[in-house]
């Protein structure tokens, strides 16, 4: 895993989308979304992507951030694994490194 450049941190609510097969999200801060979209959004792939590393208490992953064109900021998946590994529950603050 390579850590990139700029690292952030926040706390933000653990939510899942409607319907089977539900993602599991944590939206970030609008200012943080605003500096990265400012700073990097030249860099977004298809679906407005960026590639990131995500760190949730001891559990580091590669991943990509969304952004999402109706909240106008950025989505962080948050997988089965690390939601079982860090047993987070719908709803739960959870305190969220991440590097892009």
């Amino acid at each position: 895993m390579t850590l990139a450049k700029t690292k952030y941190q926040f706390i933000a609510k653990l939510w899942k989308t409607n319907g089977p097969g539900a993602w599991y999200f944590i939206s970030l801060p609008q200012d943080i979304s605003t500096e990265i979209r400012n700073l990097v959004g030249w860099q977004e792939k298809g679906w407005g992507r960026l590639k990131a590393v995500a760190q949730i208490k001891s559990s580091p992953w590669d991943t990509a951030i969304w952004f999402d064109t109706k909240k106008k900021g950025y989505l962080l998946p948050i997988k089965a694994e690390i939601r079982k590994k860090e047993k987070l529950q719908l709803d739960m603050e959870v305190s969220v490194e991440l590097w892009i």
